[in-house]
């Protein structure tokens, strides 16, 4: 591996975070940092951070990484290779015209989303308040844009050849309600029959009846077509299983203790890793403790990954919670709400925890597009919505990018509510397996 001299006249732990991603994670080179500028006398190339000097790729110096705590900022937008940024300057004497890492940092650490705002119905940072939604690049991986076009100007002034990352493309998928009208119990039958009743929906209580009967499919019941399919096209999933020990507004989920639950957990273990998906309710009293030791009983295995339910996390709390409890990989980095890149990346980054400044050993999964995202929030057609889905992937292949999906059974399954889904999903497979 290849290494590069990085001249900045200070030092900190932000620098640090941002040069070992963007260097190291994403460009594959190692660096070394100096902030004595006589050491970059004699080079031929380094990147120089703050001021220009020569044979340096020049980067301006914002003062982003050099504070402490949380100021509000208000970044001034630029482009560069026509690439849109923040953290823009003005004049010529830099070979960058904005503070490239500033910028990295302010969107990987979520720096935004510790300021006070307004949270939407779930208690989340909404999606309107970004940065990236306020300029129109929501639904682009413009970090990621930045990088390729930073490995460009790296290896114009080294002459190395610096390898390009590989396009990855990895499914994951939400067990919020592995079945619609299996294993409830009396109650929740009995209270759905008389709701289908009451709205006169005659094709629902056919359909329940059907299956209870065991004369039809459970519509959600898509565990064994997925399983099929991973296998067909050579992909390796991740499912998140919602663990409520409680029956909520939001948890809907059958007990996970409950022998129909463990089959279909032990199951997805044979299948693949599994994770823990925090109940809408988690942050209350030990709920969050109890919920990953009753799935590590049923799954035989030790949990360390995980995503909130409903998207529902606040900076610094849910991170800190999940550290607490040993989850080392979290994939609730996109938003609920909207499709897109909530960290203008598809690639995954460890967590920057600014209230202590200092990185952590939680390693954050974005994802881009959700089913229900698409087809609740945005109200797309599944032909709208596979397109959008497209676009993205083709947006993150130019940029040797990661993309990760969030679907669920239920909407990969034979409801006539997600009608066509499943076999856009099953063309879309066959597709990145090509």
């Amino acid at each position: 591996m290849e290494t590069i001299v990085v001249y900045s006249a200070e030092n900190s732990t932000r620098l640090k975070f941002v040069l070992d991603w963007l260097l190291k994670e994403r460009l594959h080179i190692n660096y070394t940092l100096t902030t004595n500028e006589a050491d970059t006398v004699d080079l031929q190339y380094f990147i120089s951070y703050g001021k220009p000097l020569a044979n340096s790729i020049c980067i301006p110096d914002e003062q982003l990484l050099w504070k402490t705590g949380i100021q509000k900022l208000e970044p001034h937008a630029g482009t560069w290779k026509d690439l849109p940024t923040i953290f823009a300057t003005t004049g010529d004497e830099f070979t960058l015209p904005f503070d490239l890492f500033s910028a990295v940092f302010f969107l990987l650490s979520r720096y935004e989303e510790y300021y006070h705002y307004h949270p939407d119905k779930h208690g989340r940072y909404p999606a309107a308040k970004s940065i990236l939604y306020k300029n129109g690049w929501l639904m682009r991986p413009l970090v990621d844009e930045w990088v390729t076009a930073l490995r460009k100007a790296v290896q114009a002034a080294s002459g190395i050849h610096l390898e390009p990352t590989p396009f990855l493309f990895q499914p994951t998928y939400d067990i919020d309600m592995a079945y619609s009208h299996l294993h409830k119990g009396v109650g929740r039958i009995v209270g759905a029959y008389v709701r289908a009743l009451l709205r006169g929906d005659v094709k629902q209580i056919s359909e329940r009846t059907q299956v209870l009967k065991k004369k039809q499919k459970d519509p959600y019941d898509s565990f064994r077509w997925l399983r099929l399919m991973h296998k067909e096209y050579d992909f390796k999933p991740l499912y998140f299983v919602l663990s409520s020990l409680k029956t909520t507004t939001f948890d809907k989920n059958i007990h996970p203790q409950h022998p129909a639950m463990m089959r279909v957990i032990k199951n997805l273990v044979k299948e693949s890793a599994i994770g823990l998906h925090p109940s809408y309710f988690s942050e209350r009293h030990d709920a969050l403790s109890k919920e990953k030791k009753t799935l590590e009983q049923v799954s035989g295995s030790e949990i360390h990954i995980s995503r909130q339910h409903y998207i529902r996390m606040k900076m610094p709390r849910t991170y800190h919670a999940l550290l607490e409890h040993g989850i080392t990989e979290d994939y609730s980095m996109g938003y609920g709400s909207h499709l897109g890149f909530r960290a203008g990346t598809g690639n995954s980054f460890v967590w920057y925890d600014l209230e202590k400044e200092t990185t952590t050993p939680l390693r954050i999964f974005p994802f881009c597009f959700m089913d229900t995202t698409a087809h609740y929030e945005a109200k797309m057609t599944t032909k709208d919505a596979f397109e959008q889905l497209n676009e993205m992937c083709r947006k993150l292949h130019h940029t040797g990018s990661t993309m990760i999906t969030v679907f669920h059974n239920f909407s990969l399954g034979t409801s006539t509510e997600w009608k066509g889904w499943r076999a856009a999903y099953e063309q879309f497979m066959e597709e990145q397996h090509g």
